[in-house]
């Protein structure tokens, strides 16, 4: 997964590299000038004969007078003329290193370039914003700056990292969270509210969460508050019984608050560390829908919100998570179908854009395919 920046920042590296202006070095400028300087001179004060035809008569040069102009010439240098360097010698090595070019990014060939590394990131997921960033703060990193031209694709690379590594939100530790409540308010369980659009597999997600905190020694409960949609309460009853995690419901068209509220009773009562409550997926669009699960949050006063979208839906997830953040301010973000994202520019767009971590990403259908988001080895499937 998260292929983009794997697959083709390497080759906009190198069409950038090409168009990179040469840097010459004072030493071998100096020389040139030295050697213009001696070329002057050399009209002015050596005459060299050379051999020419007159009619069928041929007139040789004179080889003592030619021996004599040539240690002439010689000493005009500051430097005795040498024999080339042979393998194997320092000269050669000397040689081959001054080969070793340095180019310099100027801001008009970055400026033309940039416009085609914004269109990748676009293309890959990357909002914007975010894409705007990236290209001003690369720009900032590498224009002007004298790089070894073998080094350029490194060069951008690394900058390209520390900037990106830069605009994902750092995620806190949801295990640390839950035990520090527990440890301060041990009568008290821990709320997690759930919220996202239909067909994300949020109900899934919410399981897979469960089972995680599940392995991690927590008890749990899930609060089937999405009463509306058809069939949603008893897929949850069934995720519940295939995790060993009770469920608690009421009839489809009850209130969702009230269901979620009756979960955290039962939690009180039985002493269970964490009160999962799933909520109906709305679409961010909803007004009234959104007010539906703003009163869902202000009645069952969860200690974590978090918004289930989709990595695969790029700029829409974005606009979701903006629209939920506003309706009940989100914690953190959990994304789904990860393991199919082959372009990452919804994992690198929403956090920033929302100032929100993402938590978790979906990894697949079974329970335990669900990893807690780990930047370095984000960057690292990035190519970076």
């Amino acid at each position: 997964m998260f292929k983009f920046l794997k697959e083709k920042i390497g080759n906009w590296a190198k069409k950038i590299t090409e168009k990179a202006e040469p840097v010459e070095s004072p030493k071998k400028k100096e020389k040139s000038e030295k050697e213009i300087t001696i070329s002057k001179k050399e009209e002015k004060q050596i005459e060299v004969p050379v051999q020419y035809n007159v009619g069928a008569h041929k007139f040789e040069p004179d080889l003592e007078k030619l021996q004599e102009k040539t240690q002439e010439l010689q000493s005009l240098t500051e430097e005795p003329l040498k024999e080339e360097p042979k393998p194997g010698s320092r000269g050669f090595l000397k040689k081959i290193t001054s080969k070793i070019t340095k180019v310099k990014i100027s801001e008009k060939e970055f400026e033309i370039y940039s416009e085609e590394l914004r269109m990748l990131l676009l293309e890959n997921n990357v909002a914007f914003e975010v894409a705007d960033k990236i290209i001003k703060e690369l720009g900032e990193e590498i224009i002007g700056k004298e790089l070894l031209k073998k080094e350029i694709e490194f060069e951008i690379k690394d900058a390209l990292k520390k900037i990106i590594e830069n605009i994902l939100i750092e995620p806190f530790n949801i295990v640390e969270k839950i035990r520090e409540k527990i440890a301060d308010q041990p009568k008290v369980p821990y709320v997690i509210l759930f919220a996202g659009i239909n067909g994300t597999g949020k109900t899934t997600t919410i399981a897979k969460i469960a089972d995680f905190l599940k392995k991690k020694k927590f008890s749990c409960v899930l609060a089937a508050a999405d009463t509306f949609r058809a069939a949603s309460i008893e897929q949850l009853n069934k995720h519940g019984e295939r995790i060993g995690i009770k469920v608690i419901s009421q009839q489809y068209g009850a209130d969702p608050a009230a269901v979620g509220f009756d979960a955290i009773s039962y939690a009180k009562k039985n002493f269970i560390n964490c009160v999962l409550i799933d909520t109906a997926g709305r679409m961010h669009t909803s007004k009234n829908l959104l007010k539906e699960i703003e009163k869902i949050s202000k009645v069952c006063k969860p200690d974590l919100k978090l918004f289930i979208g989709e990595s695969i839906t790029g700029n829409d997830s974005v606009e979701q998570a903006k629209s939920f953040d506003w309706a009940i301010g989100i914690d953190g973000i959990v994304l789904t179908k990860a393991d199919v994202d082959e372009k990452g520019g919804t994992a690198l767009s929403v956090g920033y854009i929302t100032k929100k971590p993402i938590l978790f990403l979906g990894t697949g259908q079974e329970y335990s395919k669900i990893e807690v988001f780990d930047k370095k080895k984000f960057l690292k499937e990035l190519g970076l």
